[in-house]
């Protein structure tokens, strides 16, 4: 490939990538107060989402554990009335297997649950941390600019 050809390549190419890297980001304040649209104080802590992921965890962990028992007892009894029949060894490795995977769930669920109560508990505390933190200093405007 000649230079001028590669030269030529490389021009059509940055002609076709002439955008900008923009980041993801509010755009800015047209009144020159530094911050993005909204203004400060907008940033806010809500523990309603860990608390119902929590609340879920805890559904979702105790209907696995239902759902884990009716399988085992759904199957009571089968191999005695299955007895002889070449699908029955299959049948009992998909309700192991269903079995280990509804007791997974259920296990990692319950492991889950207290830990995004506890998140939700850290924030609001760390959020009244820092607004008694924030409340604290003591800001003087002289009107000079200083």
């Amino acid at each position: 490939m000649a230079w001028d050809e590669w030269e030529q390549l490389k021009s059509a190419a940055a002609e076709r990538h002439t955008a900008q890297m923009r980041l993801n980001q509010l755009a800015a304040d047209p009144g020159g107060s530094g911050h993005g649209a909204g203004g400060a104080g907008t940033l806010k802590h809500s523990s309603g989402p860990w608390t119902r992921a929590a609340g879920t965890a805890g559904d979702l962990q105790a209907s696995t554990g239902k759902s884990k028992a009716d399988l085992g007892s759904a199957h009571d009894g089968i191999a005695s009335a299955t007895a002889g029949l070449a699908s029955l060894g299959f049948l009992k490795s998909v309700v192991a297997s269903w079995e280990r995977r509804l007791g997974a769930v259920r296990d990692e669920c319950d492991c889950l649950e207290p830990a995004l109560r506890q998140v939700a508990k850290d924030m609001g505390e760390v959020d009244v941390n820092v607004a008694a933190q924030a409340g604290s200093v003591k800001v003087t405007t002289t009107g000079k600019g200083e």
